[in-house]
C-alpha cells in the first residue's frame, strides 16, 4: 500500500483539482484507490467526487468541566495550562474551549479534584464511494482549533486501499503536518508567482524537517515568471507535471466537474505522474529493505 499526499504552500494553487483528478484517473485505470480529504477546515473534494456517503462518525474530545462547589480558585489549573485555555477569577473559572487542547493536565493535577472531563463534538468523518474511488473525509466544526484530531480520526475511519491519495490542507500549520506525516510521498502543487515561490519554500522546508520525499506540480505554468523553476533546479526538486492556464479547465471547475479528467491528454499525464512517484517510492523501499 502507498500513501501519496497532495499538498501546497498556499491555497488556490489547484491542490484539490490535482488530488481528485488523480484519484479518478487511477480508479478508472482499475486500481484500488482511496481519496482521503484531510483539509478538514475547508473540505471540498466531495464537490467533485459527489460520493455516496455510507457512514459518518462524530469526532469527540474531552474538555474540562469545573465544579465550582469544590474549587478553591487557587489558580493552579490556569498556571499549568500551556495553552492559556483557563482563567481563574475570584469566584469563577472561565474555560476558552477554542484554546483547549484536551491534554488533561488540569484534570489530573487539580489539588481539589474539582475538574472532570466531558466529551464534546469537534468535527465529523464521512465515508463512502465516489464512482470507482473510495472516499473518506473529515470536517472540523466552525470555531474549533482541533484540525489534527479530526485528521487522525479520518485516517482511522477510512477504508483500506492499495493507493491513498491524501488531500492535505494548504500551508505549514499543525493540520498540514498531521495530514502529510505518514505519507510515502508528497506532491507539492504551486504556481509561478512570487507568492507561490515563497510558500513553496516553506512547504519544502517542512517536508525536509519531516524527512518526506517530494516533487512539484506546476500549475498555470505558462503564466508568471521562471523563479519557481529556477528554485526547483537549484534545490534538485523534480517538476513532475506542468499544467498550462486553460480556460476549459477553469470552466469545468466552475461547474463542479473534474477538470483534469475532461481530456485524455491530462489523464495520460496524471498516470505518468503516478508512475514516476511509484518508481521513487519503490526505489526508496528497496534501499531500506
Amino acid at each position: 500500500m502507498v500513501k501519496i499526499a497532495v499538498a501546497s504552500g498556499k491555497g488556490g494553487t489547484g491542490k484539490t483539482t490535482i488530488a481528485t483528478s488523480l484519484s479518478v484517473v487511477l480508479g478508472e485505470a482499475g486500481l484500488d484507490v482511496l481519496y482521503l480529504d484531510c483539509d478538514v477546515e475547508e473540505p471540498n473534494g466531495h464537490l467533485f467526487l459527489q460520493p455516496r456517503i455510507d457512514s459518518s462518525l462524530d469526532v469527540e474530545l474531552p474538555f474540562p468541566k469545573i465544579d465550582l462547589t469544590r474549587c478553591t480558585f487557587c489558580g493552579e489549573c490556569a498556571t499549568l495550562c500551556e495553552f492559556s485555555a483557563l482563567a481563574v477569577l475570584k469566584d469563577n473559572v472561565i474555560l476558552f474551549p477554542e484554546l483547549c487542547h484536551s491534554c488533561g493536565v488540569c484534570y489530573h493535577l487539580c489539588p481539589e479534584k474539582a475538574i472532570t472531563e466531558e466529551m464534546k463534538k469537534v468535527g465529523e468523518v464521512c465515508v463512502g464511494n465516489g464512482g470507482k474511488v473510495k472516499f473518506a473525509g473529515g470536517r472540523l466544526n466552525i470555531g474549533v482549533a482541533r484540525a489534527p484530531a479530526v485528521t487522525e480520526a479520518a485516517r482511522k475511519k477510512a477504508p483500506t486501499a492499495q493507493i491513498t491519495i491524501l488531500d492535505a490542507p494548504p500551508g505549514t500549520s499543525c493540520g498540514a503536518v498531521a495530514a502529510v506525516k505518514k505519507s510515502d510521498f508528497v506532491l507539492l502543487v504551486t504556481e509561478p508567482t512570487p507568492f507561490g515561490l515563497n510558500d513553496l519554500k516553506l512547504a519544502v522546508e517542512m517536508l525536509r524537517q519531516l524527512e518526506l520525499p517530494c516533487a512539484v506540480v506546476l500549475n498555470r505554468a505558462d503564466l508568471g515568471d521562471q523563479q519557481v523553476e529556477e528554485y526547483c533546479a537549484a534545490e534538485q526538486l523534480e517538476i513532475l507535471l506542468q499544467l498550462p492556464e486553460d480556460r476549459n479547465i477553469a470552466e469545468a471547475y466552475s461547474r463542479g466537474e473534474l477538470p483534469l479528467t475532461q481530456s485524455s491528454r491530462y489523464a495520460h499525464e496524471l498516470l505518468g505522474v503516478y508512475e514516476k512517484v511509484m518508481k521513487r517510492v519503490n526505489n526508496a523501499r528497496s534501499c531500506h529493505s
